[in-house]
């Protein structure tokens, strides 16, 4: 009996320096990608390319260093949510409970494809959903409001979190390894393919030419013109990947097609285009003016 309770005691303190590790580590790992890909986005578009690239800008100010120091605080708040998340994933998969494996031949090849676009459209339905909620006024001042403190996104903001939002985004990883086999590498693409596409969808440039709304994957995935228009007008466009959900739930703007191909992109509105501020219930500008309103009054 008092060598299995030792032994049992032994196995729970190589639990937690086990998990103290992993934690440590995939820290490390997650920020230090966080700051190559956001980083070196930052460098090659706004410090190298700017100047070349300001006809493809969708900002209309420069970004203050400020804003970006905000928005690497709450990026690295969201990197020790992620690495605990991921620590806890790993001792999990130590245990055996997860449906994490490593045997390609297990489930075969065409598996981690299917597994890797299905995994792919389940995190943009739930980050849909759950960013939807996000900006209702009851919630947003204290979940989603440090992701828009910086109004013009640029790739720094792109991981930038308030603590219960990075939570509720790791919890999607943490459910899915216990509902869908996932290989190891379709893990690491779904991560990778996360921060990239976050990545561009903050950079604050058009890459695509204006053909590029006209072809079917222009018209079905969200970039960068997509998403900033989201970050002006609070009430449209809350997909993470795809347009699908905007388009079925109509959170999609009527007139997303005329800023991608000709450029109008929205900077203030007319006195018709005015509508009530989904946060404070008050007259607001497409929603921008509701930064200026809510915020200075702490009506969020």
């Amino acid at each position: 009996m008092i060598p299995n309770v030792l032994s049992q005691g032994g196995n729970v303190k190589l639990m937690n320096h086990s998990f103290c590790f992993y934690s440590f580590f995939f820290f490390g790992i997650i920020f230090a990608r966080y700051f190559l890909i956001a980083g070196g986005a930052y460098l090659l578009f706004y410090l190298v390319l700017g100047k070349s690239l300001a006809k493809r800008s969708l900002r209309l100010k420069p970004p203050l260093s400020q804003s970006i120091w905000k928005d690497v605080e709450l990026s690295i708040l969201s990197a020790v949510i992620f690495a605990f998340c991921s620590a806890f994933i790993i001792s999990e998969y130590d245990l055996g409970v997860t449906l994490l494996y490593t045997d390609l031949c297990e489930y075969g090849l065409w598996y981690l494809g299917v597994s890797f676009v299905a995994v792919l459209i389940l995190q943009d339905t739930y980050f849909y959903f759950m960013h939807r909620m996000f900006h209702h006024r009851l919630l947003f001042r204290w979940m989603h409001f440090g992701h828009h403190r910086s109004e013009e996104p640029t790739p720094w903001s792109s991981f930038a979190f308030d603590l219960p939002e990075a939570i509720v985004q790791a919890l999607f990883f943490i459910g899915i390894v216990f509902l869908v086999p996932l290989h190891f590498i379709a893990l690491v693409a779904l991560l990778m393919t996360m921060t990239i596409w976050a990545m561009l969808n903050h950079l604050g440039f058009e890459l695509f030419p204006p053909s590029f709304k006209s072809h079917w994957f222009g018209r079905w995935f969200i970039g960068a013109t997509h998403h900033s228009i989201h970050h002006r007008k609070y009430t449209v466009h809350y997909g993470l990947y795809f347009t699908l959900w905007d388009k079925l739930l109509g959170t999609q703007d009527p007139n997303y097609e005329n800023y991608f191909h000709f450029g109008n992109f929205p900077v203030s509105a007319t006195e018709n285009e005015k509508v009530l501020c989904s946060h404070c219930q008050r007259t607001a500008t497409n929603g921008i003016q509701c930064k200026g309103i809510c915020v200075a009054d702490n009506d969020y």
